[in-house]
């Protein structure tokens, strides 16, 4: 919008250098051009600004596809006015001398000019396609029927109009047709996943197997080891049993050698001594026997004496003492001695 300013009852215009203005007075174009700036009288004056900048129009407009399914088209088209003399003579960008605000919307005009354009196009391309194709490559088809179909405008060109660019945004179906048609690729999706949990659970579960039959292994061999440890304990215990048993046997076997050579010993030095002890009693009996009774006699005496216990006085009456002194052999005790 150009920036207009008063000044002692005249009007002052200044434009941007993206807007064109054409400035009529008294029927006659007294300024055409972009970014002016100059002086004017309100009531004689007749002024149009023209954009002359690129511009984007977004669009969305329903259309039907060939199997009767209604789909949501969403575009961009990028234009510019290339020509605002003639933008200006078919359209109105005229604009108030006071304010510098457009009399009518002249943006609007070009907007649904441009919109129910490229919806012909389009409404012609979806009409001839199903809806699967147009989901797939109806982006691309559209695209180009509508810059063939705006390149080809008669009207266009004559209003000073130039399309820039024109992109196709999406191509939707309704919400339940859209979640339908999602449906198959979820459900495949899922599988996937299903797929792929299973297979790490089918390799989670042969891993565990695989450490069980590993464990179990290792508990087999542990078990194994164990039996000929017991029966190397087994052999080692017998073998103990047989040697210790052995080395009783020698041991009863050297005892009883002992015990024999210990009897035989005592028993030949039993002989020994009887034989001594006989021979002894022997030479006793002869030396006895060599000896006359009195002196026998005597030695029994002597004998029972050490034997008897110890007498310190003895009486003897005359008569045993003469009695004793016969039976000796000796001279008989006078009387009173």
């Amino acid at each position: 919008m150009a920036d207009i300013t008063r000044r002692f009852g005249r009007r002052h215009l200044r434009s941007a250098p993206t807007a064109h203005i054409r400035h009529h007075k008294r029927g006659r174009l007294t300024h055409d051009g972009p970014g002016l700036s100059f002086w004017y009288r309100s009531l004689s004056a007749a002024l149009s600004e023209v954009p002359v900048n690129d511009r984007e129009l977004a669009m969305a407009f329903h259309a039907r596809t060939a199997d009767f399914q209604d789909v949501t088209v969403q575009a961009t088209v990028t234009y510019r006015i290339s020509d605002p003399a003639e933008a200006a003579a078919r359209i109105d960008f005229s604009i108030d001398p006071d304010t510098g605000v457009w009399r009518g919307a002249p943006l609007e005009q070009i907007a649904t000019l441009l919109t129910e354009t490229a919806q012909q196009h389009t409404l012609d391309v979806l009409a001839r396609t199903p809806l699967a194709a147009a989901l797939m490559d109806g982006v691309a088809a559209v695209r180009e029927s509508v810059a063939t179909g705006l390149a080809a405008e008669p009207r266009l060109p004559a209003t000073g109009i130039d399309v820039v660019a024109v992109r196709v945004v999406a191509i939707r179906p309704e919400a339940e047709v859209e979640r339908a048609l999602r449906t198959p690729a979820r459900e495949q999706i899922q599988q996937e996943a299903d797929r792929a949990t299973y297979e790490r659970r089918a390799v989670a579960v042969e891993r565990e197997r695989a450490i069980a039959e590993n464990e179990l292994a290792s508990q087999i061999e542990l078990a194994r080891r164990e039996e000929r440890l017991v029966d190397q304990r087994g052999t080692n215990a017998r073998r103990e049993a047989e040697e210790k048993s052995a080395a009783d046997g020698v041991r009863a076997e050297a005892e009883a050698a002992r015990t024999v050579r210990l009897a035989r010993a005592e028993a030949e030095a039993a002989r020994e001594t009887g034989a001594a002890r006989a021979e002894a009693q022997a030479a006793w009996l002869r030396v006895h026997a060599e000896v006359d009774p009195g002196t026998l006699h005597a030695l029994a005496a002597t004998r029972l004496a050490d034997n008897l216990p110890r007498i310190d006085s003895l009486t003897l009456s005359p008569d045993v003492l003469t009695g004793l002194l016969a039976k000796l052999g000796g001279p008989r005790p006078e009387a009173g001695a």
